[in-house]
């Protein structure tokens, strides 16, 4: 419940509970906070055991954390019907983003090596682009080229 809460904050709410209500009413005040939170938890677990019991026998394994969008997520991702892990766990992310950067500055990765060597053994010629070239400037009258898909 209180698991972001740091020593010094701790320490910074013992002594501001100390100025406030007194070291003579602070246990008290204590006791009736913690007899509140009892009576909370003992009041929702009652509102959570009625309510399964009028949902019935089918809603046994209902679970009120299920509501939750990120667990009910979860929970679905986990259940691997749909063969959702093999297809995480055959996607190599850091090998297909190198394979982007090589394209990009023109080097040739492991994969495209291997399929243009069995290209050019064949006899076709691919054209390469070269990305990194520079344009070069525009005379001050001419403009640019218009693309008119682009626009």
């Amino acid at each position: 419940m209180f698991n972001d809460i740091g020593p010094l904050e701790l320490v910074t709410l013992v002594v501001l509970a100390v100025l406030v209500f007194g070291p003579e009413k602070l246990p008290k005040m204590i006791q009736d906070v913690t007899r509140t939170i009892r009576k909370i938890r003992d009041f929702s677990e009652s509102a959570k055991a009625d309510i399964r019991d009028e949902l019935g026998p089918e809603f046994k394994d209902f679970e009120f954390e299920d509501l939750n969008p990120k667990t009910f997520i979860r929970k679905q991702l986990d259940n691997d019907e749909l063969g959702l892990k093999e297809i995480r766990n055959g996607f190599d992310l850091k090998k297909e983003m190198a394979d982007v950067t090589d394209a990009v500055h023109g080097r040739e990765s492991e994969s495209s090596a291997s399929s243009s060597s069995s290209s050019s053994s064949t006899g076709s010629t691919g054209g390469t682009v070269d990305m990194t070239k520079k344009r070069e400037k525009l005379d001050q009258d001419e403009r640019p080229p218009f693309d008119a898909d682009a626009t």
